[in-house]
């Protein structure tokens, strides 16, 4: 089955290579796109800069695909693999404690698929997470708040395999003039509602300190 997917960077990219990219990203090293041009497009650009949109055909005959959204998975799977890859405040005994039981019980072997698909952290999900482990909001209320500001999922390539399989269709610009202010505004209205929902709570929401503490794992249907 082919696809089309999007990449934002600040450059014209028409050959990616295997080996790229940030090791501390999201899921890893990997080469990052979207099947969304517009969430591309805000992607590509910065506050003092304009960017690309880089557009690709993959071809995933024969290639393993892992998606988070898969029945099989929760949002802790998600979670426990940015524990992995980026640097969370583990300053709280709690949230110490939370990255030592979600290692343990929901970690993914993400690294032997070739491509990937799952939720995309950016600083304000990564927050909503962060906040999950410090137990400010519960289970639900991050499940509620990864789906504000809808800036949907991520289409990750992480083996050589996969970037045989690629093909560069062509790229765009992308002005920063338009897309910074709606990437600005997209994350402001994810925060306002993120802040509105905290104070929604409800009787049986999950909170991390009881997943401690009843050793909750991932086939609870609690967690669906």
């Amino acid at each position: 089955m082919k696809r089309i997917i999007y990449h934002g960077s600040e450059q014209c990219l028409e050959t990616p290579f295997w080996g790229g990219g940030k090791p501390y990203n999201d899921y890893g090293q990997g080469f990052y796109c979207t099947t969304e041009k517009s969430m591309a497009a805000e992607w590509a650009v910065g506050k003092l800069h304009d960017g690309w949109v880089n557009q690709y055909e993959i071809d995933c005959e024969g290639l393993s695909l892992l998606d988070l959204n898969e029945q099989c998975f929760c949002l802790l799977h998600w979670l426990t693999i940015l524990l992995e890859n980026r640097t969370f405040d583990l300053s709280y005994s709690l949230a110490q404690e939370a990255r030592e039981y979600l290692l343990a019980n929901y970690s993914v072997d993400y690294q032997s698929y070739d491509l990937m698909v799952g939720y995309r952290a950016d600083d304000s999900y990564f927050s909503f997470a962060q906040d999950f482990l410090s137990g400010a909001i519960s289970y639900q209320q991050l499940a509620v708040a990864m789906h504000l500001g809808k800036i949907g999922n991520q289409f990750v390539l992480k083996s050589k395999k996969a970037f045989e399989h690629i093909h560069f269709v062509g790229a765009e610009k992308a002005s920063r003039d338009k897309w910074f202010p709606m990437r600005e505004q997209r994350d402001c209205a994810a925060r306002q509602q993120y802040f509105s929902s905290r104070r929604q709570r409800h009787p049986g929401d999950l909170f991390i300190l009881q997943i401690l503490d009843e050793e909750i794992l991932p086939d609870d249907p609690r967690l669906r």
